[in-house]
C-alpha cells in the first residue's frame, strides 16, 4: 500500500489530519506525520521528515503532502537522500490528504494516489 506523509509546521495540525484520515479512509493505511520542530515549536525538521517516510514506506511508494512554503523546502532538501519512490505533491493540505488516503486505501498505485491529491485542488466546496 502507498504510504502518506503529512508535513506541517504544527504537530497538532498534522496529527489531527492523520486522525481524520484514519476515520474516513482506513486505520490500516500507513500514514505518518512530521510536524513542528524537535523542541516543540512551529516549524519543520528534515530529520523528522526522513523518519516519517521510512516509517510508512512499504515498497509501493510514498506521497508527501506539505502544508506551507517552507515545509515544501524542507521536503525538497531531503528528497535527494531518500531511497524508494517518494513523490512531493502540490495539493491542498486537508483535501489533498483525504483524497489521497481514500484512493491509497483501495490499493491504488503511487501515481493514482498522487493524482488524487492534486485533483482535490479543483473540487468545489460549495
Amino acid at each position: 500500500m502507498v504510504g502518506i506523509v503529512l508535513v506541517s509546521h504544527s504537530a497538532k495540525l498534522a496529527e489531527g489530519l492523520a486522525d481524520l484520515i484514519a476515520q474516513v479512509a482506513s486505520e490500516e493505511l500507513p500514514v505518518a506525520v512530521s510536524g513542528g520542530t524537535s523542541d516543540g515549536r512551529l516549524g519543520t525538521d528534515p530529520d523528522r521528515i526522513r523518519e516519517a517516510v521510512a516509517e510508512v514506506d512499504q515498497g509501493e511508494g510514498v506521497v508527501v503532502i506539505p502544508d506551507l512554503g517552507s515545509a515544501v523546502l524542507a521536503v525538497k532538501s531531503v528528497l535527494e537522500f531518500l531511497d524508494g519512490e517518494v513523490v512531493l505533491v502540490d495539493a491542498p493540505f486537508v483535501e489533498g490528504a483525504v483524497s489521497a488516503a481514500v484512493i491509497a486505501s483501495t490499493g491504488a498505485p503511487l501515481e493514482a494516489v498522487a493524482d488524487a491529491a492534486r485533483q482535490a485542488r479543483d473540487v468545489a466546496k460549495l
